[in-house]
């Protein structure tokens, strides 16, 4: 069974968002259509040898995560960004990496921990699959990489 490399779409600022990277790489690698070892998580990858900031840092870590998101069978993307300031709208990083994985025909799989606010059309049309709320861990250790059926999301879109 071919087993997918993913590239994680996610903000990485706060500790919350990061408890979510976990439980989304953690449920990706019980899914038997991932490999688990082809997870590439951007946060892992920040150059830190190079000045945070500096021109030669912002080239190094965009040319490197574009390249990541090129070679990946597949996107999954954390839409929550600021969740714990009441704040919906998904991180513009983010965004912009579902972007360019849909320019250049790469499936992106969207989740969002919290499902109670409305969701921008260009994302809603956007994703292959998406999973929300409490549903999001069974939904990933069980959706078929490999296939990519089609799951809508429910939310009100804008």
């Amino acid at each position: 069974m071919p087993k997918n490399k993913v590239y994680l779409a996610s903000p990485f600022f706060s500790d919350g968002q990061k408890e979510r990277i976990e439980t989304v790489v953690a449920a990706l690698r019980k899914n038997e259509t991932i490999d688990g070892t082809a997870i590439y998580n951007p946060q892992e990858h920040q150059e830190e040898s190079l000045e945070f900031g500096s021109h030669q840092w912002q080239d190094s870590v965009f040319a490197t995560d574009m390249r990541q998101v090129k070679r990946a069978d597949v996107i999954v993307a954390i839409l929550d960004y600021k969740t714990e300031e009441n704040n919906p709208e998904p991180d513009a990083g983010t965004i912009f990496e579902i972007g360019a994985a849909w320019a250049w025909n790469i499936p992106v799989i969207m989740v969002q921990f919290t499902e109670d606010h409305d969701l921008n059309l260009m994302l809603a049309r956007s994703h292959t699959a998406m999973f929300s709320g409490d549903k999001i861990e069974s939904s990933l250790e069980a959706y078929d990489f490999n296939n990519l059926p089609t799951s809508w999301t429910t939310m009100k879109v804008f």
